[in-house]
Formats: structure tokens, C-alpha cells, sequence
């Protein structure tokens, strides 16, 4: 059976998982779901100087630490950088993942960011956004935006944190030619679309080696279609 590392987007923490973390576990796979440094339950270790090698690390770290190989990533929203960047170096460990789930996720090129594919005017909102704080971060957006509404809403509202900044522009460097070897699933979040992952949602469908999966859902599907989640991952995980 697999193990699969879940790797959460920006605001959000391992709580994001809940749903789908005992599907998972049910099927026999072990399933961990990791908070990055700054948010979520971590949210009293957010400083200015945070970068994307320390959410890299965040991962790696539970890798190591749960002694975790036959891996399955499923990295969603910003976490699809990570998740690459984690991939990378267990490469150049000459460890091998056995399959990558970008959820809605960022899907980078060498030498890009988090930002990198925003429109100028988001990435100047966000950063002036955060700026404007005492801790430097960027403040959460109201979980609407991500399809949500009602009790789930309010949930992810309540738990959502500030995302450390330092993260947003940080440029990743990665071998791409062992990345693309690896088999790798976009999970399309359609309804509603979330227009920062515009570009990705073009870029797997026009660059090979990609299998892209519609979920008629939005973009925190963990929340709003665990069910339908599950199977998606169990999908990959065989």
C-alpha cells in the first residue's frame, strides 16, 4: 500500500484534510497530512523571513521522520510548488515518488513562483495587503471565493490563518526532466473555476505527460467533495 503525504494550500493547515483522511486509511494506505510552518495549528511560528525552502523542509521532515517510501504527494493550491519542490529532492536522493496530484494546484516551470503566473493587479493587492499588517502576511480571503457557502464556509473562515509572504514570490529551481517522469494528475476544479489557477488549467492540458481530471466542484474540494476526493486519490494511489 502507498503512503500519501497531503500538502496543504495557502490560509489553510492539515485540518483541511479531515474528510478525506479516513477514506484513505479505510482502503489500507497510510495518509498524513502535514501544516506548513506559520499556519494552521503552526500559525505562532509565523516571522517575515519564512521562505518556500522552509515549507519544503516542513515535508520532507514528516517524510523522514514517518520513514515514508512509496509515496504518493498530493499537493493542492500553493501546494502543488511545494510538493514539487519536495519531489525534486527526494529525486536527487535517488528516491522516486510514485505518482504527483496537483489539486487545483500550482504547476510550475523552473525558475517561477507562487506568483508568478497572477495577474499584476492580484499580486500587487496581496502584497500591499500584507504589508499593511504587523506580522507581514498575507490575510486570508473569505472562504466564498473558493465555492464554499453555509456551514462550510463558516468553517474554513474560523480556522483559515494569515500565509506568510516571504512564500508568494519565492522562485522554485527544479530538474523538470525528472519531474515530467514521473506519472503526474491535475485535478480540475470546474465549478466554480478559481481564475489563479487559469493558467495551470491551460498549461497541463497543452504540455504532455499529464492526466487531467474534472471535479465539478470548487477549488477546496477536500471540503466540499471529500467523497469524490477520495476516489480521485485512491485512483492514483494504485
Amino acid at each position: 500500500m502507498s503512503a500519501l503525504v497531503l500538502i496543504h494550500g495557502a490560509w489553510h493547515g492539515a485540518w483541511c484534510w479531515r474528510r478525506v483522511l479516513p477514506g484513505l486509511r479505510d482502503a489500507g494506505h497510510s495518509a498524513h497530512a502535514v501544516t506548513l510552518t506559520g499556519v494552521g495549528e503552526r500559525a505562532h511560528l509565523l516571522r517575515p523571513d519564512l521562505r518556500l525552502r522552509d515549507h519544503i523542509a516542513d515535508v520532507l521532515g514528516l517524510i523522514e521522520a514517518e520513514e515514508l517510501d512509496d509515496l504518493v504527494l498530493v499537493g493542492h493550491s500553493y501546494g502543488g510548488l511545494v510538493m514539487t519542490g519536495v519531489a525534486d529532492a527526494l529525486l536527487a536522493r535517488g528516491l522516486k515518488p510514485r505518482h504527483l496530484v496537483y489539486v487545483d494546484a500550482v504547476t510550475p516551470h523552473p525558475g517561477e513562483s507562487w506568483s508568478s503566473q497572477h495577474a499584476p493587479d492580484t499580486v500587487r493587492a496581496r502584497l500591499q495587503a500584507a504589508a499593511q499588517r504587523p506580522d507581514g502576511a498575507m490575510p486570508p480571503p473569505d472562504a466564498a471565493v473558493f465555492g464554499l457557502d453555509g456551514a462550510d464556509r463558516d468553517w474554513v473562515n474560523r480556522r483559515q490563518t494569515p500565509q506568510p509572504a516571504g512564500v508568494y514570490q519565492d522562485r522554485l529551481d527544479f530538474d523538470a526532466a525528472r519531474i515530467a517522469a514521473l506519472p503526474r494528475t491535475f485535478i480540475d476544479c470546474t465549478a466554480p473555476a478559481l481564475p489563479t489557477i487559469a493558467v495551470m488549467r491551460e498549461r497541463v492540458r497543452r504540455e504532455p505527460g499529464w492526466q487531467v481530471v474534472e471535479l465539478a466542484t470548487g477549488h477546496d474540494p477536500m471540503i466540499s467533495a471529500p467523497e469524490a476526493l477520495v476516489a480521485l486519490l485512491l485512483d492514483c494511489a494504485r
